[in-house]
């Protein structure tokens, strides 16, 4: 047993529900891996269990997807040492679910493992692999963007937009991004994005159909959700694509959420997708898949902003930061 400092939630709701605590964490059993943790992501994700809008099997909960370490053990018998070509010491990175990443230490499944590339750090690893596996999902799984297409994404200066905007733009892909400020269009413009639109400033529908002569985007993520989201329909050709991502929690009303299928128009034939990277990487195979992808891309120097670091024991005003909407870039937690 090792002494471990973890955050964890009894109960959903604001930031304040957020307590450390110290825990017996057992040796890594059969398929295990024990992670001695050097940086963890802080995503939104993080903030819809908090909330209850994601769903966690039981409380209390140690929240987090994501994060990167050493290999400090690893569990012996099936599907342990004799299968793994791992080693102690070696520098690992995992996503996905179950939570439990805001911890110094954790044991985790031998199989969502990946090695971390000798010219990658732990904070850009594991601060992308989430945005990393989400981009590929949606240009490879998704909408299948290729040089050429013209990409609109909305939130092009935080964490998923600088990955979305820097891969588009290796695709070949003009990438147009809306943002909240003249900083933060330069921000979205250093990140890949030929062109930031101030959405607070101007019609970025309008904005982004004179960028394309009247004929629209190919494709447009949205991650904001609600009025947001119709209007980012109207910024599509057709026969294009939409993809909304996250939730549009932070929208207004419930009733924000609700898109009626006529938003899509009859004499407009566009499509719209709801996918979900946590289902996606249910799949292992797709799963590593996309998180190897995601460190080639990091290799070939992919770098997301980091805007906040903070100690682990700070995990809740690290979700008070991401929720205020002035981070631009990844929040990442630091074990020690």
């Amino acid at each position: 047993m090792s002494k471990e400092l973890v955050i964890r939630m009894s109960q959903p709701g604001d930031a304040g529900v957020l307590q450390a605590a110290s825990i017996d964490l057992p040796p890594p059993g059969a398929g295990e891996v024990r992670v001695r943790h050097t940086a963890i992501g802080v995503n939104f994700a993080d903030i819809y269990h908090r909330i209850g809008l994601y769903r966690l099997p039981e409380l209390p909960a140690v929240l987090g997807v994501e994060a990167a370490g050493e290999v400090e053990a690893i569990g012996s018998g099936p599907g342990g040492q004799d299968c793994s070509d791992l080693q102690v010491g070696d520098r690992v990175v995992y996503t996905g679910l179950p939570a439990g990443a805001y911890a110094t230490a954790r044991n985790v499944a031998l199989n969502r493992l990946i090695r971390i590339p000798a010219g990658v750090s732990d904070i850009q690893a594991a601060g992308t692999l989430l945005r990393g596996i989400t981009a590929y999902m949606l240009f490879q799984h998704v909408a299948r963007v290729r040089a050429g297409d013209t990409v609109l994404v909305q939130a092009a200066a935080g964490g998923l937009g600088q990955v979305l905007g820097q891969w588009g733009a290796a695709l070949g892909a003009r990438m147009i991004g809306t943002v909240g400020s003249a900083g933060k269009g330069e921000v979205a413009r250093n990140k890949g994005y030929q062109e930031a639109i101030l959405y607070r400033q101007m019609d970025f529908v309008a904005e982004a159909m004179r960028l394309t002569d009247g004929r629209g985007v190919d494709f447009a993520v949205d991650g904001v959700g609600g009025e947001t989201l119709s209007k980012t329909l109207q910024t599509v050709r057709p026969f294009g694509m939409a993809a909304s991502v996250g939730q549009a929690a932070f929208s207004g009303n419930e009733d924000s959420a609700i898109l009626p299928l006529s938003e899509l128009g009859p004499y407009r034939s566009i499509a719209l997708a709801r996918p979900s990277v946590f289902r996606f990487m249910s799949d292992l195979s797709r799963y590593r898949e996309g998180a190897e992808a995601a460190l080639v891309r990091l290799e070939q120097g992919l770098v997301m902003d980091v805007s906040l670091t903070l100690p682990l024991a700070e995990a809740a005003e690290a979700h008070r930061q991401l929720e205020s909407g002035k981070t631009a870039g990844g929040v990442i937690l630091l074990p020690t």
